[in-house]
This record gives structure tokens, sequence and C-alpha cells, in this order.
């Protein structure tokens, strides 16, 4: 090998150490790339650092929403349960105005007649102003005895053998208000 030679072959290999293709140190190379690596993982750590504080501040919001809306409502509902027997309240002050009339009558009456004609009238007005808020009283006399609607007080001996397993007497009637059962009859059922 000539001299020449060994030179390029040591300036070779003294350029392909230090430097690459361009003349530029490698070493530059690798710490500008991870410049650019450490760069990038601190911004995708930012971008999801704000994804996160955006998903708590929604939760936040949504958690808060459902707290006032869970106590709207159980503000509406108390409202409307006070309102909902004002209405019925007040349709029966008439009939109280006239049981308060009637009792009035009764300390200074002679006529028995008219007095029971009297109460007849405020217990008519009272049953159908019930009845126009939806009440409605049950059917029970002569009927099978159903335990979902019906309150067995007693059993007796069926008077006739038609009546074994039916109601044979109503102690108190039951009721209805908008078709759902709001108080089961007491009956007595023959056996």
């Amino acid at each position: 090998m000539t001299e020449n030679e060994k030179d390029m072959q040591t300036n070779g290999q003294a350029n392909t150490g230090s430097e690459n293709e361009k003349g530029m140190p490698e070493e530059n190379i690798s710490d500008s790339s991870n410049t650019n690596n450490e760069s990038d993982e601190v911004t995708e750590l930012e971008k999801k650092e704000q994804e996160v504080n955006e998903i708590r501040d929604k939760y936040l919001r949504l958690q808060a929403e459902f707290d006032n809306y869970r106590k709207r409502t159980a503000r509406e509902r108390i409202e409307l349960m006070q309102t909902a027997s004002k209405e019925v309240i007040i349709s029966l002050l008439d009939v109280l105005d006239d049981s308060e009339r009637a009792s009035k009558q009764l300390e200074n009456a002679t006529d028995f007649a008219a007095v029971k004609d009297g109460i007849l009238l405020v217990f008519n007005k009272l049953k159908t102003t019930l009845q126009a808020k939806g009440l409605k009283p049950m059917e029970s006399i002569h009927t099978s005895f159903d335990p979902d609607l019906q309150e067995a007080i007693t059993e007796i001996p069926a008077p006739t053998p038609e009546l074994v397993g039916m109601v044979v007497d109503v102690l108190q009637p039951g009721y209805y208000l908008n078709d759902k059962l709001i108080r089961h009859a007491k009956v007595i059922v023959g056996k």
C-alpha cells in the first residue's frame, strides 16, 4: 500500500468514528434527537394532563348538575303533595259548611223527618264530591273472596250453598282512587 492509501484509510476510519457522511459528529446528532424525544414526551404529557383536567371538569359539572336535579325533584315532589291535598280540602269545605249548618239545626229541631232529609243531603253532597275527585267504592257483597282486594275478618257458615267462598257481609267498604286500590274491604266470608 502506498502512503496515500494509508492516509486515506486512516482518514476514513477517523471520519467514520466521529463524523457522518455530512461531516457532522455523531454525538451532536444523538444529542439533538434525544432533545426532540424529550420535548415530544413533554408535550404529550401536557396534552394528556390537559385531557384529564377536561374530563375531571366535565365529571364534576355532571355530578353537580345531577345533585341539583335530585334536590329540585325532591322539592317539587313535596310541593306537589302539599298542593294535591289542597284541592281536595277546598272541595270538601262546602260539605263542612253544610255539616255545621245541620248541627245547628239539630239543636232546635222538632221535626226529625226534616233533620233526616238534611243529613242525607249533606251525605250525598260529600259522596258526590269525593266521586268527582276519583273515589270509587268497591263492590264486594256476594262476590267471590279475593285476598288481593279484601281482608277477611272472619268466616261464618254460608246461609245458602251458593255463598260458600263468597263475601256474605261487608264490615268496612274498600275504595279505589282513580282505579288504584287505596283501602282493602273488610269482609265476612261464608264457609
